[in-house]
């Protein structure tokens, strides 16, 4: 099992309650996006799974671990088992692409290789293969403050994707991308996530998008699970209730005439 918690809740130092009574199953492989309106707790649920966040109460194993039982050096080794991929990737801006990407992997290497590949890269073809399959391979040697906000979102996708790790979260991953570029950078994703059997769990705004990329849905709200099904289970009135008081764009007719709109062929 990739993920368990049963029971978690999470209230902040100033009191605020970001999560209450979560209880969610995620197998090894499964692929689901989260998605809620702003200030759902989808962040929230993020951090707490990449163990950034410690829950205020329930149970929480990630990778067969609880996190918090562990030693830090432990903890650290776990969290290297993880992939994250955020809104805005924390890049250096004078850093060369290739270099970000292979970053990936400083948690899994030795000290001596970490240090020499910040300053000759030590696998540029495994960084290259990476970002070719985000249409990135041209900007191998381009600095990251050159790129704009949705190359830079790739960059982050393509530097986890390097890291190949088991578990991958991936908070608002393609928001700064067009609706095309960004349904071809989510099938991107999850195939690869497929292939190699990693578990993957996103939170996206674009309901559309979720319903067309993944299996599994989960939807937040203030704090708490509020459905979990299969994209051509839930209906529009679910997805009202999940929303209510939020503006959206008009919601897609049917998981199915999403998937159909968004097929571009592959590049």
């Amino acid at each position: 099992m990739s993920v368990s918690l049963s029971g978690v809740g999470l209230t902040h130092a100033n009191g605020q309650v970001a999560l209450s009574g979560i209880d969610l199953q995620v197998g090894s492989g499964e692929r689901l996006a989260i998605i809620g309106p702003s200030g759902a707790g989808k962040t929230s649920l993020l951090r707490l799974l990449a163990s950034n966040l410690q829950p205020s109460s329930g149970q929480l194993s990630l990778l067969d671990q609880d996190p918090w039982q562990l030693g830090a050096r432990q903890r650290q080794q776990l969290r290297a088992r993880i992939g994250l991929i955020h809104q805005a990737p924390p890049l250096p801006p004078r850093q060369r692409v290739v270099t970000a990407v292979l970053a990936g992997k400083l948690g899994q290497w030795s000290l001596g290789k970490s240090l020499l590949s910040l300053l000759h890269p030590v696998d540029m073809p495994g960084a290259q293969a990476t970002l070719a399959r985000l249409d990135l391979a041209d900007k191998l040697f381009e600095r990251c403050d050159q790129l704009s906000g949705g190359q830079l979102q790739r960059v982050g996708i393509a530097r986890v994707l390097y890291q190949a790790p088991e578990l991958i979260l991936a908070d608002e991953p393609v928001s700064a991308m067009d609706p095309v570029l960004a349904g071809h950078t989510l099938s991107v994703l999850n195939e690869e996530a497929s292939r190699r059997g990693m578990t993957l769990l996103a939170s996206l705004h674009a309901v559309e998008l979720a319903l067309a990329q993944f299996p599994r849905i989960i939807g937040v709200r203030e704090g708490r699970i509020v459905f979990d099904l299969p994209p051509a289970s839930i209906s529009a009135a679910q997805l009202e209730t999940l929303y209510a008081n939020e503006q959206l764009q008009p919601l897609p007719a049917s998981p199915a005439t999403v998937q159909t709109s968004l097929q571009i062929p592959r590049c």
